[in-house]
């Protein structure tokens, strides 16, 4: 997959205000009108509103009551808000700010300048009787070290009982003193059925604690749920940004982009899709979220759309896009005048997260008609780049507009001895080495592995674990529980007797359906039954393979169930996938119960992989 995300970029690059852009045009003519923010500015306490810059948050906060029609202090007083109070009203605030959008009264604006004009005219801080900023997500600081809020000052007394005796009056900063112990990631049994309690099996401990070595559980009484969560938020996003930096980082490579590229299963899915239905790309505004070299940008401004937006992370791969872009003479240029392009001169790259983009350029708000992203990693949702595309969806495409592709499913199946490495290790130039094939069979067993399956290894018939509709569907659906049976296949590759099946094998596959692409739908399939694709497939290893057979030839037996004595008819597993507590991974637990003919099951420990 291509990325389309980076690590948080720098707070003035985020809230830098265009204040000599022209006001824009409504409709159609708002696509010339987009600009990209200014470079970084200095250090300092950053306006909420615009790119000025203070010494000291008194300063700030009277220059927002005088230039902004926002008076902090006058809302804190009006709604007895706490330090917390204050902390969540000025994440939310810059997060209103970042999207053109008042934070009293929700209005939306084509440019900051405008937005700017028109702030707090009419305050409306109350909806149903509760602050829109009361979310914990708000704790979380919108901006990457926002030296705001290491530096806001209280002047009631009683704040130094909300913060703690161990925190310094008027410096209860989001970071300060923070220890961070993981409970691990072990998995919990959960009810049939229950997929939301699914991200409560991945927790982490955050304790308020001293640099210095101070007791803990001298500390605990001092500390409340406010505490724990912004100290949580603050490592958290530290820990985010490294990740993505590692992530974005990778994709710098060319060899990763020459492997996908040479993907004909997966590129030929995505042109055909672009190219084979005029209908929806004919004139159209497209996101292409996670562009990388550009290849979907291409191929959409070859089908005939009017606009592209090409977004990547990774600063090598913007520069790169840009490029080929350019290269291809298909790179838009904001300083040629309107009468002057030529008409396929219509991609713009930008290097930002799809998260980002409204603060990187000025876009009409769901501006777009199709959303293209090659978003899918191993397992389909390894990587979580899932989360990005939804966000794009949901803030810059079109009511109804189209999302390519559209579906996303996950199947699986069990797998023989010809899906491990087994059979090599049993004849090495005719010597046999099987003990080392049991050691590296028992390692797979702790950790997934990527590899291509052949059909002839399938020995169960295909189950389907879960169906995304990505048109419709919620960031926390990409958390799931499915359960599913198993038994052994009937197409003829099982031979008569005893079948071992030594454990599941993961693949998906997505499409783009006629929702969309009514001239021709397309799917893109990586099954083992299929052209092998660079995602191959993920295989999950039984700690010990399980004999099985077909109903009509089962003999009866007082031996184990899922033995060569007792073989099993019917595998019932149980799969959760969840995104783990380490940024863009997953954690898969694996349950498996193995039924004889007579009703008598064998049930297995439950196995923690990640991926």
């Amino acid at each position: 997959m291509e990325p389309s995300r980076t690590g948080k970029d720098e707070a003035e690059e985020r809230l830098r205000s265009d204040e000599e852009e022209e006001e824009e045009e409504e409709g159609e003519e708002g696509w010339d009108d987009w600009c990209s923010d200014g470079e970084d500015a200095g250090g300092g306490l950053l306006c909420l509103f615009c790119s000025s810059q203070f010494d000291a948050d008194g300063s700030l906060f009277e220059h927002c009551a005088a230039e902004h029609r926002f008076d902090f202090h006058r809302v804190v007083k009006e709604l007895g808000l706490d330090f917390y109070g204050c902390i969540r009203l000025i994440n939310f605030v810059r997060s209103k700010v970042a999207e053109n959008k008042c934070w009293s009264c929700g209005q939306a604006f084509s440019s900051n300048t405008e937005l700017c004009t028109h702030l707090h005219a009419q305050e409306k801080y109350l909806i149903g009787g509760k602050a829109p900023w009361e979310d914990d997500m708000y704790l979380k600081p919108f901006m990457e070290d926002d030296s705001l809020l290491h530096s806001l000052s209280m002047d009631d007394d009683e704040e130094d009982e909300e913060c703690g005796t161990s925190m310094e009056r008027g410096q209860c900063s989001a970071g300060d003193r923070i220890l961070v112990e993981p409970l691990g990631n072990k998995l919990s049994t959960l009810p049939e059925g229950n997929g939301s309690d699914i991200s409560a099996r991945f927790q982490k401990e955050c304790t308020i604690g001293s640099t210095q070595g101070e007791d803990r559980e001298s500390l605990a009484p001092e500390t409340n749920d406010s505490q724990l969560k912004i100290a949580r938020a603050s490592v958290n996003a530290k820990a985010i940004k490294t990740v993505d930096d590692n992530y974005f980082g990778s994709y710098s490579s060319f060899g990763i982009h020459r492997e996908m590229l040479g993907d004909k299963v997966r590129t030929d899915a995505y042109r055909d899709a672009l190219l084979c239905n005029p209908s929806l790309l004919s004139g159209a505004a497209v996101l292409d979220v996670g562009c990388g070299t550009g290849i979907l940008s291409l191929f959409a401004a070859k089908a005939g759309a009017s606009r592209v937006v090409a977004v990547d992370g990774s600063a090598k791969m913007a520069s790169v896009a840009t490029q080929v872009a350019k290269n291809n003479g298909l790179l838009y240029d904001e300083n040629v005048k309107a009468e002057q392009k030529r008409g396929g001169q219509v991609i713009s790259v930008v290097h930002t997260k799809a998260e980002e983009l409204n603060q990187k350029i000025q876009v009409p708000q769901n501006g777009f008609d199709v959303l293209v992203s090659e978003w899918m990693g191993y397992c389909l949702l390894f990587e979580s780049m899932l989360s990005s595309v939804i966000y794009a969806r949901d803030h810059f495409l079109k009511p109804g507009g189209a999302i390519l592709p559209d579906t996303a499913t996950i199947l699986g199946a069990g797998f023989g001895k010809g899906g491990t490495s087994l059979p090599f290790w049993e004849n090495v130039y005719g010597f046999d080495m099987s003990c080392i094939g049991k050691e590296v069979t028992s390692t797979s067993a702790r950790f997934p592995v990527v590899d291509v399956v052949a059909s002839q290894d399938i020995v169960t018939e295909t189950a389907v674990l879960h169906s995304f509709d990505l048109a419709t569907m919620n960031e926390s659906e990409m958390d799931f529980t499915a359960s599913f049976e198993l038994r052994l296949s009937e197409s003829g590759t099982v031979v008569p007797g005893v079948t071992w099946c030594y454990g599941i094998v993961l693949w998906f596959d997505t499409g783009f359906t006629d929702r969309f692409c009514k001239e021709k739908p397309v799917v893109l399939s990586t099954s083992p039954f299929s052209t092998p694709t660079h995602w191959s497939q993920t295989i999950f290893t039984f700690e010990e393979p399980i004999a099985m057979v077909k109903e009509e030839s089962t003999l009866g037996s007082s031996a184990s169930v899922g033995t060569d004595e007792c073989p099993a008819t019917m595998l019932r597993s149980r799969i959760s996938i969840v995104r783990a507590s380490e940024h863009r991974s997953i954690d898969i637990s694996v349950e498996t119960t193995a039924f004889s003919s007579d009703g008598r099951r064998h049930s297995w420990p439950i196995q923690i992989f990640n991926l």
